[in-house]
Order: C-alpha cells, then structure tokens, then sequence
C-alpha cells in the first residue's frame, strides 16, 4: 500500500518538471531572440543551481532564474525568488566567476517569468535586474 501512494504522486512532479524544463527553453530562445550568447544552463556547483548564464554585451554576465507557471493561483512565479533564494544565486554566481576566471565584468541578476497559455503559447516576461549582491 505504501509503494502505491508513492507511486499517484509521481506523475504530478514529473509534470513539473517537464513544465520547468520547457519554461526554462522557452526563456533561453527568448534571450537569444534579444541577442543575448547563452554561457551556460542549469549551471551546477556545490552551493546551488542557476537556470542560464548569458552574456548580454562583451561586459555584462547575467544570472538568470527561470520560474514557470501555468497560472496564478501560486501568486506570480517572480515572487518565489525570496530572499534564501536570492542569496544561493548570489553564491552559486561568485562560484562560477572564481570557477571560469572571469574578472572585471558587470553582473546582473534577472527573474523571467514564464507563463505556459492555451494552445502552447507562452508569455515570457524578464525581470532585469531583480535583485542584486
């Protein structure tokens, strides 16, 4: 009976996922269309995970979060970047700086919110900016 319970509740976070996965490609084709270079995704190190790292010009690395709704019953998906949050991004970001030895850039943290509509539009909004160090 146990193994069953674990089992209903499977399906429902593999969903997640694959909603988080495709807001996550949807906010990465957005940049890109803005002439953003993708330096990394889902960048991982010891202290946390960032969703894209991303060029916008030669002197500005931007560290964005990717959060992927289907609607607002959960409020609007920026507002789950809380302050714990922020700082694991700040952190997991000094990391990658020290990691790929880059030195003398401007850095930004960026929230885009991804909305997954009817009939597989999306709506994607970028929060440049969002919190800082």
């Amino acid at each position: 009976m146990r193994r069953q319970s674990q089992d209903i509740g499977r399906p429902q976070k593999d969903g997640r996922k694959r909603l988080g996965r495709a807001g996550e490609d949807e906010a990465a084709s957005f940049l890109k269309r803005k002439g953003y270079v993708l330096a990394a995704r889902n960048y991982r190190a010891k202290v946390g995970e960032i969703d894209i790292i991303a060029w916008q010009d030669a002197r500005t690395l931007v560290f964005v979060e990717v959060k992927t709704r289907t609607g607002l019953s959960y409020g609007k998906p920026a507002e789950a970047v809380n302050y714990a949050k922020q700082r694991k991004i700040i952190r997991t970001a000094q990391w990658y700086l020290l990691q790929k030895h880059i030195d003398g850039c401007r850095c930004r943290f960026d929230v885009i919110e991804v909305y997954a509509m009817t009939a597989g539009a999306w709506k994607v909004r970028q929060i440049e900016g969002a919190f800082e160090m």
